[in-house]
């Protein structure tokens, strides 16, 4: 059975690490190599695209955080977890739900839905 808090929360935690180093070793850990996220604004395959989508994110908005909302859920080898992006300890302006395959218990294939994107963000 897949655990779907521990995924996600791992997830939510490499979005979150500015280290660069600490962020490749998160990723490898969490993804497998040919592993493939996609949203509505930005897409990537392998590590290398995974993780500039990452540091854009921090570039972007480099006071915001990540943070899980709700409690995520899973069977077999796939999740969905909801989160939201905004400054820590606050209610996000940005938020989404991601729903994951793995392989092997490693992220395979993200795909993530924007459930609340504020005009100019």
């Amino acid at each position: 059975m897949t655990d779907a808090t521990s995924i996600a929360n791992r997830y939510i935690a490499l979005w979150n690490e500015t280290n660069a180093d600490r962020r490749q070793d998160q990723l490898a850990n969490l993804w497998s190599e040919d592993g493939t996220y996609s949203d509505p604004l930005m897409q990537g395959s392998g590590h290398s695209q995974i993780d500039a989508l990452i540091s854009a994110v921090h570039q972007r908005f480099p006071d915001f955080r990540f943070s899980l909302i709700g409690q995520p859920d899973g069977y077999g080898e796939n999740i969905r977890f909801s989160w939201q992006l905004g400054p820590e300890g606050a209610d996000g302006p940005i938020k989404g739900t991601d729903f994951a395959t793995l392989n092997n218990g490693r992220l395979k294939q993200v795909t993530g839905f924007l459930d609340q994107v504020p005009a100019g963000a």
